[in-house]
């Protein structure tokens, strides 16, 4: 039997460094203490707890989706042609081996799952759209191309769940 990690309280230092590593993820120790009024030690401390206790999954850098090939976005909603934990694990077990989804989410509602891609232009999307379609239990699909992205992920909402809390 696993043994789960404890988890403390989350104050208004740790949100601050949790809001700062994910603007920042390249920030060096001592500048990060520096933004939240701790010394280095402490602040290290802290980021090792964060992470032990799973609230960080992990580090990255955004990359320039269109200088890399990948410019076109689009997203798919899926329909399956019926509804079991069966089907539903033949489908994620295809989905999550196709490198160009970027996203996959099952969805409550009209469809049963939403998938996003990235690709290099439109004759790329059709040709992913043939092994979409083919996809265990697929029914119908409908694309909807992004023309513009108006706002992209910025990361979790930490201050405004600090503020929510009273913890200003």
């Amino acid at each position: 039997m696993s043994n789960p990690v404890k988890t403390k309280a989350l104050d208004r230092i740790d949100i601050n460094i949790l809001d700062t590593l994910q603007r920042e993820g390249r920030i060096s120790n001592v500048e990060l203490a520096k933004k939240v009024n701790l010394s280095a030690s402490p602040c290290i401390d802290r980021v090792k707890r964060l992470e032990k206790e799973g609230y960080i999954d992990g580090y990255g850098a955004r990359l320039n989706a269109t200088k890399l090939g990948c410019g076109t976005a689009v997203f798919i909603q899926v329909t399956l042609d019926r509804t079991t934990s069966d089907i539903f694990n033949q489908f994620r077990d295809a989905v999550i081996k196709i490198p160009q989804v970027a996203e996959c989410h099952m969805i409550a509602g009209g469809f049963d799952y939403l998938l996003k891609l990235r690709l290099k232009n439109m004759d790329a999307y059709r040709m992913m759209l043939a092994d979409i379609v083919d996809l265990p239990g697929v029914a119908q699909t409908h694309t909807y191309v992004v023309l513009e992205s108006v706002k992209q992920d910025q990361g979790l909402p930490v201050k405004p769940a600090l503020e929510s809390t009273g913890f200003n």
